[in-house]
């Protein structure tokens, strides 16, 4: 008999196929210009270790699905921390799965301010020089040292279909974004790798300066 978890992991995979069927339709001439790639706008968000995940929520402790994100495996959970920092606390900060190796915390430029804290734009996963904070949960807190950056911008991209457009991991692009508030984003960095779904990720602040939403569509300009 078919529990709950794997109608869930089931529909997640059919998602993914014919999310990918998609992206190869974006296939027009092979140049760059001609890559529709859809937004993703992020908010807020707290990734944590095996370790704090027991501090915050208790030993043995599970995140519990709420939600799929595009990119494979990863969801946001039910469970909410709060961030504090020198001046001021934010409540309800949704935490995504799976738990990582690392504690990483992302917020926007605003959020420096409302904390008091001065956390650096870094890719995800950069943590030199991130940010202290403070994490609280329901049977614990943390502090951490080299934990919260605001996300740089960049652009998700499969490897094969990345080589196809000329695109390589690491690489620096500019962005047309159209409409009213459009414009150019320029140092988008290009994260070519496997199990991803074509999505370029903003935060709020970015897609309220240029009119953007989820699922809008950007061209990675010439």
């Amino acid at each position: 008999m078919i529990d709950d978890n794997q109608i869930k992991e089931l529909s997640q995979q059919i998602w993914q196929k014919l999310h990918n069927k998609n992206n190869q339709q974006v296939l027009i001439t092979g140049e760059k210009s001609d890559l529709q790639i859809p937004i993703g706008v992020s908010n807020r968000h707290v990734h944590l270790s095996r370790q704090d995940m027991d501090i915050l929520f208790g030993q043995g402790s599970s995140l519990t699905r709420l939600k799929a994100v595009k990119q494979p495996g990863q969801f946001a959970a039910q469970e909410t921390v709060t961030l504090k920092g020198p001046k001021k606390e934010i409540k309800n900060v949704r935490i995504l799965g799976p738990l990582r190796s690392r504690t990483q915390v992302e917020i926007s430029v605003s959020d420096n301010f409302v904390l008091g804290i001065k956390a650096p734009i870094k890719m995800s996963g950069d943590l030199d020089k991130a940010e202290k904070i403070e994490i609280i949960g329901p049977k614990g807190r943390i502090e951490r040292e080299h934990c919260t950056i605001v996300a740089w911008r960049h652009i998700h991209i499969p490897p094969e279909l990345a080589r196809q457009f000329n695109l390589s991991d690491g690489q620096k692009v500019s962005v047309n974004v159209g409409g009213i508030r459009g414009g150019v984003m320029k140092n988008v960095i290009v994260r070519a790798t496997e199990a991803s779904i074509l999505e370029m990720h903003i935060d709020v602040e970015e897609a309220n300066a240029y009119g953007l939403a989820n699922d809008d569509i950007v061209t990675i300009a010439k």
